[in-house]
């Protein structure tokens, strides 16, 4: 581990770095008593560990896991954004988290064995591949909350489910579970709970025992077919997220969140 990322050996950190000895880095998400939920913390973290498997030749795979036993993340921190940080939450480079934007020749492997919700489920779809139990649960919420899924889950759950499929877990707020996820081919394996973690990083170092020039430039081949528009649709993103957060229902939603009620949209 570079000396600047050592302290992410501390049980307490928000996102826990260990480099394995088999070529492949293990990233925990740790802020269990929120749910994982994105800090600006976190997203700091993710975003120089990030940087630190980019820059070390030794890792080759890594696997993005939680601390939580029921929950992957949560999305965002709608208490940050409530107080008015949630730019706070996203990095200048990086985006949602120092993670979901993030330039990255390695593949990242998302260990999920809970609900991977909003934000938390566009972090699983910036990851390349998916290990996951039937606990599993993956959605996008946002519009419960007057919210757009602004890091990418609006263009990249159609890319993973068929297109109508996705439309609807989009437009109703409903979850999916992970043994359906996988039997549409968003999860590439599904375990026992116990084993989600020990799969993933099983499919992580059969990544890594390859030749690491060869998988780098296959997968920068491979990610170009679904990544040749990106650019163009996360345009059309900012212009959606523009309008929602000009909104009265936008600051509603995370007001009726830590209220513990009902939100009342008005459409304004």
């Amino acid at each position: 581990m570079t000396t600047q990322l050592e302290h992410l050996a501390a049980p307490d950190a928000v996102v826990r770095f260990e480099i394995r000895n088999d070529h492949t880095a293990l990233v925990t998400l740790n802020r269990p008593d929120a749910r994982n939920a994105v800090s600006a913390a976190m997203a700091q973290t993710l975003e120089a560990i990030v940087d630190a498997t980019q820059a070390d030749a030794n890792i080759r795979a890594v696997v993005l896991a939680s601390s939580h036993a029921d929950v992957f993340c949560a999305g965002a921190d709608l208490k940050e954004v409530h107080a008015g940080r949630g730019d706070q939450l996203s990095t200048e480079r990086n985006g949602f988290a120092g993670l979901v934007f993030a330039e990255r020749t390695k593949p990242w492997i998302a260990a999920v064995n809970g609900k991977a919700l909003a934000g938390g489920c566009e972090l699983v779809l910036a990851c390349d591949m998916v290990v996951a139990s039937p606990r599993a649960g993956f959605g996008l919420p946002e519009v419960l909350r007057g919210l757009v899924a602004a890091a990418g889950g609006m263009y990249r759950l159609p890319r993973v489910l068929p297109p109508n499929i996705a439309l609807e877990l989009i437009a109703t707020a409903l979850p999916l579970g992970g043994e359906r996820a996988y039997a549409l081919g968003m999860v590439n394996r599904l375990v026992d709970p116990e084993q989600v973690l020990n799969e993933a990083l099983l499919l992580a170092s059969q990544i890594a025992a390859n030749a690491p020039i060869a998988v780098r430039e296959s997968l920068r081949v491979a990610r170009a077919a679904f990544a040749q528009n990106e650019a163009s649709l996360r345009a059309i993103t900012r212009e959606a997220r523009g309008a929602v957060f000009a909104s009265n229902d936008y600051k509603e939603g995370p007001l009726a969140f830590i209220e513990k009620r009902k939100p009342r949209w008005t459409g304004t």
